[in-house]
């Protein structure tokens, strides 16, 4: 199928700068975004419960869950992998226009991907967050058995082990989770967002 040409873009009667005065806050999407292992989930979710307890409106949209609805018809080769950040952005912008701060956490390991998504938004709105840990790290932690599936061959084209990882070049925001305390990583989130007077 392809796009229709008889759509038309329609205009909220209520903007985007309107939903950022009642909430209180400003809107962003934070892209967190390293190997399996490296945190993302995690990090994610705690920083959306410290964003709930700050009276923020917040949402998290994780990878495996998306891939349960949304992205289900969807595999793991490149195109899909492609269509699948494709689509999640779509998703975060809708977040983002509705005035929420929202974490995306996706291995999303190609910059190009990542820079299409960046695209979507207006200048500050995308917040690239980058979890570096070694893959070893990775590994030892590996919670749902990954790695030790794709060194046996079970899974192709996995990060990491048989597909690349390419590190972002110029990511907003980069923590070290092999060495930084969760709570200490939400701080250094937080502070981020309140120095570019998003909270």
């Amino acid at each position: 199928m392809g796009k229709s040409r008889h759509i038309t873009w329609h205009h909220s009667a209520v903007t985007k700068s309107d939903r950022h005065l009642v909430n209180g806050h400003k809107s962003c999407v934070l892209w967190f975004t390293g190997l399996s292992g490296s945190g993302k989930s995690t990090l994610a979710n705690a920083v959306d419960l410290a964003l709930y307890q700050e009276s923020c409106k917040s949402y998290v949209l994780d990878g495996d869950n998306i891939r349960h609805g949304l992205n289900k018809d969807l595999g793991f080769g490149a195109h899909d992998r492609r269509e699948n950040i494709r689509r999640i952005g779509e998703v975060a912008k809708l977040f983002v226009d509705s005035g929420q701060i929202v974490s995306s956490a996706f291995i999303s390991p190609f910059r190009s991907d990542r820079e299409i998504v960046r695209k979507l938004f207006e200048p500050g709105e995308f917040i690239e967050i980058y979890l570096h840990c070694p893959i070893g790290v990775c590994e030892d932690r590996d919670p749902k058995g990954l790695y030790k599936k794709a060194r046996r061959g079970e899974i192709p084209e996995f990060t990491g082990i048989s597909s690349p990882y390419e590190v972002p070049e110029y990511a907003e925001i980069t923590i070290e989770t092999d060495k930084t305390k969760i709570e200490e990583s939400v701080q250094q989130i937080l502070s981020f967002l309140k120095s570019k007077k998003i909270l």
